[in-house]
């Protein structure tokens, strides 16, 4: 039974090997997890699809398989005339009997380690077989990982000599030759250079054209306030998504894409709207599905708990595919404008920014200290043109600006 690397995302052709669960020789049941790949959005549990004995391994840890390669061979009892025996790679060294299998992630020579502080080390150039993990039965954490990239980072320098010179006198040519630089190199692989891929596609193919615009926060913030005192904590952004629904429901262009080969303009009636996300492995973009017929609470809920897994790794294929619009809520870094890309094949994308208490002058010419934000309308102008993005963005500020409209259109 030979278990092969299948398509587990969307397009997705190429994966690294993160750790094996097992060894050649290993007694697995169906459905034992057999080892976990690194795609270019996640990290992915591949289990057995059968009982047998593990009869060789074909890659090691580190290295990158496509789609259609077989990564592992299971003896499941049930002989192929014909078949020439198994690679088996792992087979040159015996095994210690005393040595069993442990519960938790390992590597090569025993090294326990979670999937994300492995990938954390990778991406930093760190031997994790080097460190000696502060964890509970040895087991190397991310601040392992960090401490001893430190550690080498001190005792690494860099020498470089300067060129030829006159002659000068003997301490100031050694001065010169002390002069020194550090680098450091971080593998361009993985989501990042998937993230790179995207953007790099979207911005060649969407002609791009950003709106800029602000929005008065203040009514909606006192609201909400109001609420937090009751003991209900909705999430600020959370009215955006919801706004951006019935926005997106009467200016269906930005809810749409392109398909140029068939030349249509496919308009979603569904709006699932994916949530940018900063992680420590990069920019991920779950999605929220069918924000229009959630209740604000669930849209709080629901992009609490995509967030919360983002930036644990722990995202499935499935909780990123099917956006039909995103947005970024860079506010918290803060910012005040910005060109967001967009998602292709999406028409649009909006970026939210800082919160600002600034004066304002109010319609019967009082001045008045307002929360204003700033926000950035990024959008594919062979779709929507910049008249479609001004109503689409003065429909959105004005659910925001007066929240009992909002309340109106909540289903």
């Amino acid at each position: 039974m030979e278990v092969k690397f299948h398509d587990i995302g969307e397009g997705m052709t190429e994966g690294e090997i993160v750790t094996y669960f097992v060894e050649v020789g290993d007694e697995i049941g169906v459905d034992d997890p057999l080892l976990e790949v690194q795609t270019d959005k996640m990290v992915a549990e591949i289990p057995s699809p059968a009982a047998g004995k593990i009869a060789a391994i074909h890659f090691k840890p580190g290295e990158t398989i496509t789609v259609g390669q077989t990564i592992i061979e299971i003896d499941d009892g049930k002989k192929s005339a014909g078949k020439s025996e198994p690679r088996t790679e792992q087979t040159s060294e015996k095994k210690d009997p005393a040595q069993k299998r442990s519960p938790l992630p390992k590597r090569y020579n025993g090294i326990l380690a979670a999937p994300y502080t492995r990938k954390i080390a990778r991406e930093l150039g760190v031997d994790i077989e080097k460190i000696t993990g502060s964890g509970k039965a040895g087991r190397v954490t991310e601040e392992d990982v960090h401490a001893f990239l430190n550690k080498e980072k001190q005792q690494t320098v860099v020498h470089t000599k300067s060129g030829q010179h006159e002659a000068e006198t003997e301490e100031k040519a050694s001065v010169q030759e002390d002069v020194s630089e550090r680098t450091e190199t971080i593998p361009f692989k993985g989501i990042r250079r998937q993230i790179a891929n995207n953007l790099t596609h979207s911005v060649r193919t969407i002609p791009h054209a950003t709106h800029f615009d602000e929005v008065d926060l203040t009514e909606l913030l006192d609201f909400r306030n109001d609420w937090k005192k009751s003991g209900e904590n909705i999430s600020v952004v959370a009215f955006f998504l919801k706004a951006l629904a019935v926005a997106l429901k009467e200016h269906p262009v930005f809810n749409a894409e392109l398909k140029e080969e068939e030349e249509a303009i496919v308009v979603h009636r569904d709006y699932h709207i994916g949530l940018a996300t900063d992680t420590e492995a990069g920019l991920l973009v779950p999605v929220l599905r069918n924000v229009g017929k959630k209740t604000l609470h669930e849209i709080h809920k629901e992009m609490k708990r995509l967030t919360e897994k983002a930036q644990q790794g722990k995202l499935t294929a499935k909780e990123m595919q099917g956006g039909t619009f995103t947005i970024s809520n860079v506010g918290p870094l803060g910012g005040t404008w910005a060109t967001p890309i967009i998602n292709h094949p999406q028409t649009g994308i909006i970026a939210f920014h800082k919160t600002k208490r600034i004066p304002q002058v109010m319609e019967d010419e009082e001045i008045a200290i307002r929360s204003m934000m700033n926000f950035s309308l990024s959008f594919d102008h062979r779709v929507a043109d910049g008249a479609d993005a001004v109503r689409f963005s003065n429909r959105f500020i004005e659910l925001i600006e007066q929240p009992k409209k909002l309340f109106l259109e909540l289903s």
